[in-house]
């Protein structure tokens, strides 16, 4: 997975869909109660992403918002979903440059 800035719409719309798969992966886990809330909240916006048309400033200003709800994921009591949280952090952070 690269660290760049992704500028194609065609994978644009992957890393949004790679990104809404990593959060819902969390889902099946058993994740702490705060990290549950942040984690969900940045989910509801992937998927909307996934529905979304491909707008290339509505996609980094949500990517963005998703970017600032994991940073508040301190711990989520499980590895596997603490990995899918990292992962998502950053396709969020290549969909949503600084």
């Amino acid at each position: 997975m690269s660290d760049e800035f992704i500028n194609d719409e065609t994978d644009r719309q992957a890393v949004v869909a790679e990104l809404h798969e990593a959060l819902t992966a969390t889902a099946e886990r058993p994740v702490e109660r705060t990290a549950s809330r942040w984690i969900g909240e940045a989910e509801a916006i992937a998927a909307d992403l996934i529905e979304a048309p491909d707008d290339p400033a509505v996609i980094r200003d949500r990517a963005a918002r998703i970017v600032s709800l994991l940073e508040n994921v301190d711990q989520t009591g499980d590895r596997t979903a603490t990995e899918h949280v990292e992962d998502a952090k950053v396709l969020a952070a290549r969909l949503a440059p600084e």
